[in-house]
């Protein structure tokens, strides 16, 4: 691991690991992709303003977050079917993010039951794609309540399923089909045949989605029991209200883009909200979080504002501090380290980005995390 200096070592360790159709899972974005590129593209626009003979020799970044003290401002955001990148990786990210003591979201098209996971890690979030159905929703509400789980995350930026034509090309789909593209993959990554495939077929059988609903959902390499994603295109803000009701933890919204949309968020009972466009797999030319996140912090002040999408670097956490979030989350670049090395390999990647805040925190004359403001940027758009 120690040749692996950054995020994008890991990605690049991560392809020749992968099939080509689960990478191609892993990294693509909806149609042109245009929303993946315009999320990098999109710190491009704040350049630092450093300032110099300022004490930085005791440097800080815990933060909190919720009544709870976390060792950095990231954590890691929630993905469907890690296990396809690395045996158990649902359970490998969790306790990942418990060495390094951030928080770990649990995604509902995950293959672990969420009851694992908490029993894994006590502190764990759990998020949800919920139809406007509440004989569906009421039930799963009352098993996450179950699991000791406090903090529900609902993800809203998905009514109906993005073309995500990177992974038609390459024969993925989920549910998982078993197409001659998929298995010719498969096969030139013998590694993976051994570490993924065998091991969860040997140990764990064909995985299930486990947690969609209140009960157990179908194998991946069949349709899900129900329609899963039946009913979303009609959720709205009176679901979310209704929901508030229901659950008497940290709600979470997850897929705000608009400072409105904040408001409604905020009206609606919620804690917080998560700026996202879902890594650019959603609406392609969606604008980037990073962009979208100022107008929302101003929007709603005093509220828990979070952000996720296009994160590699700690400068681009820094950054997002310094405009107003509380706290980052990433996807991928877990992704790529559970790849790569599992457990371990997702702990590189959280500790690679640690260690970037810590160093360029000093370099910008910041001593904490805390202390990060708009005065510590220049916004390259506006001087243009």
């Amino acid at each position: 691991m120690k040749g692996l200096l950054s995020i994008a070592d890991l990605e690049r360790a991560a392809k020749k690991r992968l099939p080509s159709s689960i990478y191609g899972y892993v990294i693509g974005g909806a149609e042109d992709e245009s929303s993946v590129r315009g999320n990098r593209a999109g710190f491009e626009r704040w350049g630092f303003v450093p300032r110099p003979l300022v004490d930085v020799s005791q440097r800080a970044q815990e933060t909190e977050l919720f009544g709870k003290r976390y060792a950095a401002p990231i954590g890691i955001s929630p993905m469907g079917v890690t296990g396809l990148c690395r045996y158990d990786g649902d359970r490998a990210l969790a306790r990942a993010a418990r060495t390094v003591g951030v928080p770990f979201i649990l995604s509902g098209a995950s293959t672990t039951p969420l009851e694992q996971v908490a029993a894994e890690m006590p502190d764990v979030w759990f998020q949800a794609y919920i139809p406007s159905r509440r004989e569906v929703i009421g039930p799963l509400v009352e098993r996450v309540a179950r699991a000791g789980i406090r903090t529900l995350v609902v993800t809203v930026d998905v009514p109906i399923a993005s073309v995500r034509e990177i992974e038609v090309r390459n024969g993925f789909s989920v549910p998982l089909r078993l197409s001659g593209r998929l298995v010719a993959g498969g096969l030139a990554r013998p590694r993976w045949m051994v570490q993924t495939f065998a091991q969860t077929l040997l140990k764990q059988g064909i995985p299930h989605f486990e947690n969609f609903t209140a009960t157990r959902g179908g194998p991946i390499i069949t349709a899900a029991s129900g329609d899963h994603r039946a009913g979303r295109a009609s959720l709205c803000w009176d679901d979310m209200r209704w929901l508030r009701t229901q659950w008497d933890g940290k709600l979470v919204i997850k897929g705000i883009l608009h400072p409105d949309d904040a408001r409604h968020a905020r009206d609606a009972g919620a804690d917080g909200v998560i700026v996202s466009n879902h890594g650019g797999r959603q609406l392609d030319g969606a604008i980037a979080p990073i962009e979208a996140l100022p107008g929302i912090v101003e929007a709603v002040p005093g509220m828990t504002v979070m952000v996720d999408s296009g994160f590699r670097r700690g400068t681009d956490v820094l950054k997002a501090l310094a405009l107003g979030a509380r706290f980052v989350f990433v996807g991928r670049p877990a992704m790529f380290g559970l790849a790569v090395a599992g457990e371990r390999g997702a702990v590189h990647a959280l500790r690679l980005l640690q260690k970037e805040i810590d160093v360029n925190l000093a370099l910008l004359g910041c001593a904490s995390t805390n202390g990060l403001s708009r005065a510590h940027l220049r916004d390259r758009k506006a001087e243009r």
